[in-house]
């Protein structure tokens, strides 16, 4: 019985980890947005995953308009840059509130 309640932080501590990272995975941050709102940690990640989505999204639709080709090279840059950091700090169990995306996410 004390074998069970002794690893129950460690199973909650990957799913937390699995879900903090899905966050940066495109459309994916949805999923903890659906699905882990109890957990703060989780939800942080997700937040700040759904701005950095929400953000590609307004780039790919940046490339219809003539002239604004170098504002999807440098978002989709910067976008996976932030991305990549933001996967492996929530790996890592840490959170890092991105500068002006991790206020953008706090209202939400």
């Amino acid at each position: 019985m004390t074998e069970s309640l002794r690893w129950t932080p460690n199973i909650t501590a990957k799913r937390s980890r699995v879900m903090a990272a899905m966050s940066y995975l495109g459309i994916l941050c949805f999923v903890p947005l659906l699905f882990s709102r109890d957990d703060d940690f989780v939800f942080f990640h997700a937040r700040q995953g759904l701005v950095l989505w929400s953000w590609g999204v307004l780039a790919i639709f940046s490339l219809v308009l003539p002239g604004f080709g170098w504002f999807f090279t440098v978002s989709s840059s910067i976008i996976t840059v932030l991305s990549l950091i933001g996967f492996l700090s929530a790996a890592f169990l840490h959170t890092w509130k991105f500068p002006l995306i991790g206020d953008l996410a706090e209202t939400l």
